[in-house]
């Protein structure tokens, strides 16, 4: 039996290895981020921006808290600590009937995390480039 989108997504994260991402993800997918006014759309971009979360996003304090999900969505709610600052969000995940990630949006509170995940995100996605 082949590994639900979700559960790959999850692998992922616990191993902390993007290794798979490209494969996960749909040609067409779009990602949403907090902090981009305009959604990113295609394989490449949001494989990048992905990419540059795992960096930011996924430390040792890093862990889903919630998770809600359907036959073709979920969405995973998540906590993590970077820099002092206590950042509470939400990944709201789609995926077709091929398993492939189509939507990929990110949601963040506080105000205070927004910015810090701004300036880090811009960072890491500006030293990529």
């Amino acid at each position: 039996m082949t590994e639900s989108p979700l559960a790959t997504w999850h692998r992922l994260v616990a191993d902390h290895n993007m290794e798979g991402l490209d494969a996960l993800l749909d040609d067409n997918a779009v990602f949403y981020s907090p902090v981009v006014h305009r959604p990113q759309v295609g394989k490449a971009i949001t494989c990048k921006y992905l990419m540059a979360a795992f960096h930011v996003f996924f430390n040792d304090s890093f862990r889903y808290v919630r998770e809600l999900k359907s036959e073709h969505d979920a969405i995973l709610e998540f906590e993590l600590e970077l820099d002092g600052i206590a950042i509470n969000g939400v990944d709201m995940i789609t995926w077709n009937d091929a398993g492939k990630i189509t939507e990929f949006k990110v949601m963040l509170r506080p105000l205070k995390a927004v910015n810090l995940i701004h300036q880090k995100m811009g960072a890491r996605l500006q030293a990529a480039a």
